[in-house]
């Protein structure tokens, strides 16, 4: 199918999906406060405390999102995170991981996912596939979103530990 937008404009709408649909819901129900009387009141404010939940979330998975025309691919399926890279890969269990960290130092940044007993699982930013890594590395206890998405956007090219399970507490096993 053949586009009247820019393939850049494109990407951009993709990227930022959620604040948009977040904005559209938000308006609406703005516009069902203020318009017809006390109607749609109830509704009216439960579409936008969703569309300013669904912007504030948006913005986060906006800051996350790369273009995903990087090496390899990344699969996630039931805790399990698997990378399948043209020259590495590997996988790596969500609830036996130990440490999460992004490696700036690299062209482009990689995740570093340790995982004791096995090499370390290196994920490309970039690689096709990793916006979904945002889910997965929210599931893990503590982990302070912001922070990561802060060292995302930083220009320091170094080793920066994002998130380390305590190593006192056993990994806590979730069903759902």
């Amino acid at each position: 199918m053949t586009s009247f937008l820019r393939p850049e404009l494109l990407a951009q709408l993709k990227r930022w999906r959620e604040v948009l649909l977040g904005g559209a819901m938000l308006v609406l129900g703005l516009w069902w406060l203020i318009g017809p009387g006390r109607l749609l009141v109830l509704p009216g404010t439960a579409l936008v405390l969703v569309g300013a939940a669904l912007i504030w979330l948006g913005v986060q998975r906006a800051r996350f999102r790369s273009a995903g025309q990087g090496p390899g691919a990344v699969s996630i399926d039931e805790g399990q995170i698997t990378y399948f890279g043209p020259l590495t890969g590997g996988s790596v269990a969500l609830r036996e991981m130990r440490r999460l960290s992004l490696d700036k130092a690299q062209y482009p940044a990689h995740w570093r996912l340790n995982q004791p007993g096995q090499a370390d699982v290196l994920i490309p930013v970039n690689a096709e596939g990793a916006e979904a890594l945002f889910d997965a590395f929210a599931t893990l206890p503590g982990l302070h979103t912001e922070r990561m998405l802060h060292a995302l956007q930083s220009s320091e090219r170094q080793m920066i530990v994002i998130w380390q399970r305590d190593t006192d507490a056993p990994a806590a096993v979730r069903l759902h």
